[in-house]
């Protein structure tokens, strides 16, 4: 599976992301953005662009801080990811102009065809919510143990995708308020969403070998479910069954 190096402006930033896709496979598929968790453009990061596109989608990983900017540690991301959690207008932006390079760089390459998706995990998930918000066209957003509350809620008829939220029911990070804050804000905004909710599951249950206890740890159950159910409800979104 190929793993090209993609950089692409981010306003006066310039940002190095990942185009993954699988070089045996002929003829176009959906684009789909994949947003990383607070840790940003790893090694992890492009494995797990990998596994999302399979043989199924062309992958873009989004990089939210630009080349260069790279955390060494939990304390390094959160000085990066936590002011643009409170600046909806400026991840808005770093994660629209992930998504405009995904499609310009597939459209290049005669990769893709006009079927469009995003998914992101913990940051990553919030910043796939916030594209989405923001109006982008495409038809599902899944957002895995991702960041719900936003400094800028939805307008109404905003969200044109489909979303899905995938998240552990103790999650310490994103507790229930934020659950039951972002279900009030997506009804207000006429969003059609789903959510999958694991008993007895903390945050980041799809990272192996991260285990926090009490706060974060990997759950081989959930995480093969949250898969299978993410491919279901982007293919289901993209032949208008939601």
């Amino acid at each position: 599976m190929k793993a090209e190096t993609i950089k692409y402006s981010m306003g006066p930033l310039t940002a190095e992301g990942a185009l993954v896709y699988e070089e045996k496979i002929s003829g176009r598929r959906p684009a789909v953005l994949v947003a990383p968790n607070w840790m940003g453009m790893t090694d992890k990061a492009i494995e797990r662009g990998k596994l999302v596109a399979g043989d199924r989608y062309v992958v873009l990983v989004a990089d939210m801080y630009g080349q260069g900017t790279r955390p060494a540690d939990f304390g390094d991301a959160a000085a990066l990811a936590n002011p643009l959690r409170a600046n909806a207008a400026q991840a808005r932006a770093r994660i629209r102009a992930a998504y405009d390079t995904l499609i310009a760089e597939g459209k290049k390459r005669d990769l893709i065809d006009d079927r469009r998706a995003a998914v992101g995990f913990c940051f990553g998930g919030g910043n796939v919510l916030e594209l989405a918000r923001d109006g982008a066209d495409i038809a599902a957003a899944v957002s895995i143990h991702g960041d719900l509350k936003t400094a800028q809620p939805a307008q109404k008829g905003a969200i044109k995708a489909k979303l899905l939220v995938a998240h552990g029911a103790p999650d310490p990070v994103v507790p229930k308020a934020d659950r039951d804050a972002f279900e009030a804000e997506m009804d207000a905004a006429g969003a059609k969403w789903q959510m999958l909710v694991f008993s007895g599951i903390v945050h980041a249950y799809t990272d192996q070998g991260f285990d926090v206890p009490g706060v974060a740890g990997w759950d081989e159950p959930a995480t093969r479910q949250t898969y299978a159910l993410t491919h279901q409800f982007i293919a289901d979104a993209f032949t208008r069954c939601l």
